[in-house]
């Protein structure tokens, strides 16, 4: 399949703005200065003590709003970059698209963006566009051009930390609690700045349980092709975050409605309107991987995709056998071509590429359990992913329960019950 990463992006007027900020009290919010991060009011009152403007804004106060425990602070101020970095010696300047500060404490990051504004307001020298996709964002400006610059209202909720109010330029406050995900500004002219947040709205929905609004949605099925004007590597990252998220069960079927699947895995999502039943080994995965998530256990991306592309493996693998390839020769084959053919949509780093291969090369060995390969297998690094994805396989085809089961039983014997079960094959 070719994929073009010149499309052109619609030109519309520019939205209408509310210049009126809206003020909410800590009466009527409830959110407690208590409940934000220390660092983060430590980073707010340097800054303030400094002259400059700073806010809690972005995820941390959303969720706090919904009664969520919020992953991070952010902080947005009008402090430029160079400023941050002089003020904290702890401050690390990342970004080339756009510039954040990250400052440091141990283990902890807390984000600090600078107000951005508009394109059409910004220094020229500043903003770099190509065919609308924005390449550059390093466009500053103050709090209610910040505000819709942002994504979706939702986002765009600032915290005055000394104050304990709201400050709401966007009506997010409202859509808060109404449940509804919209997007700032015309949707078709968004997408197109940054195709991203049409994933952006796939995982808000399906995480927060939202609506979204019906421009906001209307014009995911019309732009979800400008998915392809993205680097494939940011795509990937794109993935696992969403995959990752301890919520992809209740993602996915976004992904799904809106087109936005086929774009990330076109060569899965063409397999599972030909066969229905193979979707149920990657959402049967997709469950396993958010419980893992909840309960703190590890994850692998090499697995996450091992999952994803193992039907269009396995049918090229199956066709180049049939032509006459040596099965492990058509196994390597194959899984050559597909993970070539998918990096076109989502680059996977070198490693991930070989675990995934890995976790493929290990499936006839696991099916056909013979007696001098069994230790070499069990003691393989990709033991226990090549293992899980036999027992997912082994859900939607009886034949392999037997060695599922077996293996299951190897695992859980002492090493003399091991070697009688070897010399019984």
């Amino acid at each position: 399949m070719e994929i073009n990463k010149n499309l052109k992006c619609p030109r519309e007027a520019k939205p209408k703005r509310v210049t009126e900020v809206v003020v909410i009290p800590k009466s009527k919010h409830g959110v407690s200065k208590k409940q934000i991060n220390q660092h983060a009011l430590q980073i707010i009152r340097t800054l303030k003590e400094h002259g400059f403007q700073a806010y809690i804004v972005g995820g941390g106060i959303r969720d706090l709003l919904l009664k969520r425990k919020p992953k991070d602070f952010d902080i947005a101020t009008d402090a430029r970059p160079q400023a941050l970095k002089k003020l904290f010696r702890n401050c690390r300047l990342i970004g080339r698209r756009f510039r954040l500060a990250h400052i440091f404490f141990g283990r902890e990051i807390i984000e600090v963006a600078t107000f951005r504004a508009g394109h059409e307001t910004g220094e020229p020298h500043e903003a770099r566009t190509r065919d609308g996709l924005i390449v550059r964002d390093n466009v500053y400006g103050t709090i209610d051009q910040d505000a819709w610059r942002r994504d979706f209202t939702i986002n765009a909720i600032y915290y005055d930390v000394e104050e304990g109010a709201l400050l709401d330029f966007v009506d997010g406050y409202r859509d808060l609690k109404h449940r509804i995900l919209h997007v700032i500004g015309d949707p078709n002219v968004r997408y197109c700045e940054d195709p991203v947040r049409m994933l952006r709205a796939a995982r808000f929905a399906g995480k927060l349980g939202f609506e979204l609004e019906q421009e906001t949605e209307t014009a995911i099925f019309k732009s979800n092709h400008l998915l392809q004007n993205i680097s494939s590597s940011r795509l990937y990252d794109e993935v696992v975050k969403v995959f990752h998220s301890g919520e992809s069960i209740k993602i996915f079927p976004f992904l799904e409605r809106y087109g936005l699947f086929d774009q990330l895995f076109p060569l899965t999502a063409q397999y599972f309107k030909e066969n229905a039943a193979a979707k149920m080994m990657m959402i049967d995965m997709l469950r396993n991987t958010d419980e893992r998530i909840v309960k703190d256990k590890g994850v692998a991306a090499h697995f996450l995709f091992a999952v994803f592309l193992w039907y269009p493996f396995l049918r090229l693998w199956q066709t180049l056998c049939d032509d006459g390839f040596t099965k492990m020769l058509a196994l390597h084959k194959a899984a050559s071509n597909i993970l070539k053919e998918q990096s076109n949509y989502t680059k996977m780093p070198r490693r991930i590429v070989a675990g995934v291969q890995d976790i493929w090369s290990l499936q006839p060995y696991l099916e056909e359990r013979r007696p001098r390969q069994v230790y070499r297998t069990l003691e393989d690094r990709r033991f226990r992913a090549a293992y899980d994805l036999l027992l997912l396989r082994a859900k939607l085809d009886k034949s392999l329960v037997y060695a599922a089961d077996w293996w299951t039983k190897l695992q859980a014997v002492n090493r003399k019950a091991r070697e009688k079960m070897i010399a019984e094959l």
